[in-house]
């Protein structure tokens, strides 16, 4: 589905069979009012050159946001995707910024290095705060004079690269603690998007459980089975601490055990939605995205409901 059809609720990638993306990033959908809130953040922040931040939980698909970021920034380069957690501590100068022919035994040949791959892209750092310190002080400098010296390169070598980073952490923090340099997180903040955890956007819940449906359906040759109400009561309610990576696995799950042509609550391996702990876990949500006194009370008498109870 093309990005700019807006029309739409949910965004994917049409060349799905080719893209080495799971089935979870490929898929993001806007129909709860935070996500399409937003979503109207993206479209502002999209054509703009400025680096972007994505703030969100593991699972939650923040690669799928900075992939349609590219998309709609028109940069006619590659995007391309750096998981910097895995990213070697001896040799990450050269992962990102790319070597010299002969800097390296063995390297007959130079290598751009990923800041050189995305050049006229995108670059996206997930876990930007997992970058070694004296690494992030060498992304600022190339981010602000857009141009990266090689490991072992007798000159500096320009580049135009956007910078989409992502963090399951709050880096303010980090800074705090002097784990994250202060003008790379400022360089950062200039464009923001939070992307809500799963919990806070119930709206998006039976969407994305009816394309992860439909996904594994035709993937194992399966008929289509129709989730039961009571099914996606139960799936509204869940707390969904993994977000759409645990969603996507719930579904799959449902889908290989169901008999009939309805998914029902016992096939989602779910706690029951009626049960005190879910409950609890239910009202600490909407107390964090804007609970009320009430949510308040009751939190707390279910509390001494459940201590008389053990």
């Amino acid at each position: 589905m093309s990005f700019d059809t807006f029309g739409q609720p949910l965004l994917t990638f049409p060349d799905a069979e080719k893209s080495p993306l799971s089935i979870r990033a490929k898929a993001l959908v806007f129909v709860d009012p935070r996500s399409r809130q937003l979503r109207e953040e993206l479209e502002q922040l999209a054509p703009r050159s400025i680096s972007v931040l994505i703030r969100g939980e593991t699972g939650t698909g923040k690669e799928l946001l900075a992939r349609h970021i590219h998309r709609a920034s028109d940069r006619s380069g590659l995007f391309v995707s750096v998981n910097c957690g895995a990213i070697s501590p001896t040799y990450a100068d050269a992962e990102l910024f790319g070597y010299a022919a002969g800097s390296y035994s063995g390297s007959a040949s130079s290598r751009a290095g990923w800041f050189g791959s995305a050049n006229g892209g995108t670059l996206y750092l997930d876990e930007i705060g997992d970058l070694p310190l004296p690494i992030q002080i060498k992304l600022l400098a190339a981010l602000e004079n857009h141009e990266v010296t090689r490991v072992g390169a007798p000159q500096p070598s320009p580049v135009d690269v956007r910078l989409v980073a992502a963090t399951s952490i709050d880096l303010a923090q980090a800074v705090d603690a002097g784990k994250f340099h202060e003008r790379l997180y400022h360089y950062l903040s200039e464009g923001q998007l939070e992307l809500p955890a799963l919990r806070a956007r119930i709206g998006d819940i039976l969407s994305l459980a009816e394309y992860f449906l439909g996904i594994y359906s035709q993937r194992l040759d399966l008929p289509v089975p129709l989730i039961s109400e009571a099914a996606q009561h139960l799936l509204e309610q869940h707390s969904w601490p993994g977000n759409t990576r645990e969603l996507e696995n719930v579904i799959h799950f449902a889908l290989l055990v169901s008999t009939g042509d309805e998914i029902l609550p016992e096939h989602l391996n779910l706690p029951d939605a009626s049960g005190p702990q879910v409950q609890i876990e239910r009202l600490v949500t909407q107390i964090n995205i804007g609970g009320s006194v009430g949510e308040r009370k009751a939190l707390k008498e279910l509390l001494i409901s459940l201590s008389e109870r053990l």
